[in-house]
């Protein structure tokens, strides 16, 4: 018997069937694989990686697993590719370099920025961080839409809740067929910020969107080299980034300088990096550098690359740009999936997206709780009525010979539903308690009034989008930090202050006049009496004399001692290393070489209700109007007409309700109104601020301008806090009263200042230690003693200058931020006050 042949043969042709098997492909690639959801920022392999961790209970605050868990479970369950594409998705979303705020918290071998892989998965262990709780929060309250797995088992969310706007925070990059996305990491707290402005105003623009986020921040920091191309990325979806290593120079003990690079680009591998300078140097093709090592380590980044003694940074450091990835570009496409087609976007678009599809989780969450409430409330009106008819619903139970029976026989009695009848019969005796009934009606009520509110949130959008900026603000609160990379002009682009972001920056200027400014976080906070830590390498006949607290955006007024004004923006002032001698003044402004900085005041504004006081060495006291000093010219312009023998030594705002407090070397000091002193015009002298004896001279002024205390410091370290109104006041002209009893063991006075609870203090010695201490550690004593200590000195060392700063939260960080760790000297709070107004006894002070 012949078998009939049921082969079936189609005659195609090969280009219609590569086309539509290329569309296929490309399709699946596109949606299932290289690109990011509008939505959550995450790709099918990252989204499943997350829920399947959060299936498997890896809290923040639950033990590590191994990672060869995650990666099976992930493999079995979602995504049927290769272990080695899940476990480097995995990787990537442990590393702080890779992601601005990242996803996983790894323990082992996770890789790092010199291009070192990972290790195997079986070594390494993983579980969620917070943020990324964030970004599953409520998805087991019907927010997203889940869909079935590969084989159909399973089901797997087709997007996350994603409390935080991951897609900008954490950027994305993938290469699709024909397309690629590559969005650069941003500021959370900016992006926050940007996305309430939009729920605020539908119709604000990108440029002023721009106003909030400046543009990208990447995790390894660096610079951002002109905004042409973020505006253009902005604007359009695609644009070109020029981005800078962070690099400073510094002058080392031999005279010698050296570029110290701190920051490198976005994804550059820092050994490849290296490799490529010293070839540079090695072939000639960059000459001047006479070595490059690596210094890193566990607190920060630091390539050093010493100069010969002829060479200029400046050259050799554009020379490292132009020719190696010290600087970078990077090509920013916002390209991602929208309602499951890709899309190129603009910085509005994104925003708006996102916050569509919080309003969008909102909206089905509040519906999933109104319908468990009501559901719930159902329940318990069923159970009301069954206590409130308590003797004939059990006499229905016990004469009933089934369940089934009973619940019919209930539900034709009460009127109940099926669920309230059976919710009834699997009452407990116990919930029949007097006070098990009071709860009852309790959890009634709460519920009531529950159902109340998730219906006012579903009629009203206003309400709905005030929920949304409320939990907005709540992820900033909790993951918000500091931006770490900076914004830098071009030429021919608009005002720099536009760019770069406000930070409070420490300035120094030694006795030789080399200025620097540092932020205030590198210097760690430490208890009173700590060693402190080294904040410059000065020359042996050197040693720092001025330090002062200013923003960025600040004018600096530099009062010199002959009594000129000289005109600068802190920005303008060089960046140095925390042990970098910084640069000659001379430099910056042009100043005569025998002259000297007494005294600098950061200005916002020249207003005309403000004035600009100033004191001298002598105890004159003078008052100008600040709109005087609105226009000094490059060469200074006269502040005060001094005679040869005396100098300024201080110069405050006051606003004519102020008083005026002047403090001596030898411990006097006097208080008075300031309406004692007469406005004068710039080149006056003044008059007589406080009647000096002997050799005395004064060393400081306070302006009060609030209800604080008033801190002395003396050369040997000492110091003490006194109330202001310990201070009676007087006319100007006066010898003064007792500040500190200067003595043997205390030295001469030093500083005088007003501070209060908060605020803390930066001491600066004659060898250069700097100690960061809190004003908490400072006791409120007598005029008239001698204080505690504030410092230890090692022998022939001096303080020489004090400042005061306001805390904030910029201290005791783990990443990023030069001496984090606090460590307290032991004993270092123990109290040492001696002597009093009243007389009493005058203890012994421990070596300094």
């Amino acid at each position: 018997m012949a078998i009939e042949n049921r082969e079936r043969i189609v005659t195609r042709f090969i280009e219609d069937e590569m086309k539509d098997s290329f569309i296929n492909y490309s399709m699946s690639v596109i949606m299932s694989r290289a690109l990011p959801d509008v939505r959550d920022g995450l790709k099918p392999v990252h989204r499943r990686i997350l829920y399947a961790m959060h299936e498997q209970g890896l809290m923040p605050n639950r033990p590590f697993k191994k990672s060869a868990t995650v990666v099976g479970d992930v493999l079995g369950k979602y995504h049927p590719h290769g272990d080695t594409a899940v476990y480097d998705a995995l990787v990537r979303m442990v590393q702080d370099f890779s992601l601005r705020y990242p996803l996983i918290n790894g323990q082992g071998n996770f890789g790092s920025i010199d291009g070192d892989p990972a290790a195997a998965y079986r070594y390494t262990e993983t579980k969620l961080l917070p943020i990324s709780v964030e970004m599953l929060s409520d998805i087991e309250k019907e927010t997203v839409d889940f869909q079935p797995n590969f084989d159909d088992r399973l089901e797997e969310p087709t997007v996350l809740p994603a409390k935080a706007p991951n897609l900008l925070i954490n950027g994305s990059s993938g290469i699709a067929v024909g397309m690629a996305t590559n969005i650069p990491p941003h500021n959370l707290g900016e992006v926050v910020d940007a996305c309430i402005a939009l729920i605020d105003d539908q119709e604000i623009t990108i440029d002023e969107l721009m106003g909030i986020v400046p543009g990208p921040d990447f995790p390894t920091g660096g610079y951002i080299y002109g905004m042409e191309g973020i505006r253009e990325a902005y604007h359009t979806g695609r644009g070109r980034l020029r981005v800078r290593a962070r690099a400073y120079t510094e002058t080392k003990n031999s005279g010698r300088e050296a570029i110290i690079i701190n920051e490198i680009p976005f994804m550059v591998n820092k050994s490849k990096l290296l490799e490529d300078m010293a070839d540079l140097v090695r072939d000639k093709k960059v000459e001047g550098v006479s070595d490059i090592r690596d210094e890193s380590d566990r607190e920060g980044m630091r390539i050093v690359v010493d100069l010969k003694r002829d060479a200029v940074a400046e050259v050799l450091l554009n020379q490292f740009y132009a020719k190696t990835q010290l600087q970078t570009t990077f090509g920013v496409i916002f390209l991602a999936l929208v309602d499951h087609v890709p899309k190129v976007l603009n910085l509005k678009e994104l925003i708006q997206h996102f916050v569509n599809h919080r309003h969008e989780v909102v909206t089905r969450r509040t519906r999933f709780e109104l319908k468990k409430a009501e559901e719930r409330a159902h329940i318990l009106e069923g159970l009301k009525i069954a206590i409130d008819n308590l003797d004939e619903v059990i006499e229905i139970i016990r004469s009933s010979h089934t369940t089934d029976i009973a619940k019919n026989r209930l539900i034709k009695q009460f009127e109940l539903s099926e669920i309230q009848a059976q919710a009834i019969l699997d009452l407990r005796l116990a919930r029949l308690t007097g006070l098990e009934r009071e709860k009852l009606d309790q959890e009634y009520e709460e519920l009531i009034k529950t159902i109340a509110r998730l219906k006012s949130i579903l009629d009203s959008r206003e309400l709905r989008m005030q929920l949304i900026k409320e939990e907005l603000q709540e992820i900033k609160s909790k993951y918000a930090d500091p931006r770490r990379t900076e914004l830098l002009l071009d030429s021919g682009e608009f005002n720099i202050e536009d760019l770069i972001a406000e930070e409070e920056m420490v300035i120094t200027i030694s006795h030789l006049g080399y200025i620097k400014r540092l932020p205030v976080t590198t210097y760690r906070r430490q208890a009173r009496g700590g060693r402190g830590k080294s904040g410059q390498t000065t020359r042996e006949t050197d040693f720092l004399e001025h330090m002062f607290i200013a923003s960025t955006h600040d004018y600096i007024l530099y009062f010199t001692a002959k009594g000129l004004v000289y005109w600068l923006k802190v920005h303008e002032i060089p960046q140095a290393g925390r042990t970098a001698q910084g640069k000659a003044i001379v430099n910056l402004i042009n100043i005569d070489k025998e002259d000297k900085i007494a005294a600098m005041l950061p200005v916002r504004e020249f207003s005309e209700n403000r004035s600009v006081t100033i004191a001298t060495r002598k105890g004159i006291i003078k008052k100008t109007n600040l709109a005087a000093f609105g226009n000094p010219r490059r060469v200074g312009i006269r502040a005060i007409q001094v005679p040869e023998d005396d100098v300024v030594i201080e110069a405050k705002l006051t606003d004519g309700t102020n008083d005026i407090v002047l403090a001596t070397r030898r411990g006097q000091a006097i208080r008075f109104h300031e309406d004692k002193v007469r406005q004068m015009g710039r080149t006056a002298y003044g008059v007589r601020g406080i009647r000096l004896e002997g050799s005395d001279y004064v060393i400081g002024m306070v302006v009060v301008k609030r209800d604080s205390t008033l801190l002395v410091v003396s050369e040997k370290g000492l110091g003490k806090r006194s109330a202001i109104s310990d201070y009676r006041v007087t006319n100007r002209g006066g010898k003064g009263i007792i500040t500190l009893r200067c003595g043997p063991k205390t030295g001469e006075l030093v500083t005088i200042k007003e501070v209060v609870n908060d605020d803390e203090l930066i001491l600066i010695t004659q060898h250069g230690l700097i100690i960061r201490i809190p004003l908490t550690t400072v006791k409120v004593i007598g005029r008239n003693t001698m204080g505690v200590r504030l410092i230890n000195l090692a022998e022939g060392d001096r303080v020489v200058d004090v400042a005061r700063i306001v805390p904030g939260e910029d201290t005791d960080q783990e990443n990023g931020v030069l001496g984090v760790e606090t460590r307290e000297k032991e004993g270092s709070q123990g109290e040492e006050e001696t002597g009093g107004e009243e007389g009493s006894e005058n203890g012994s002070l421990p070596p300094g």
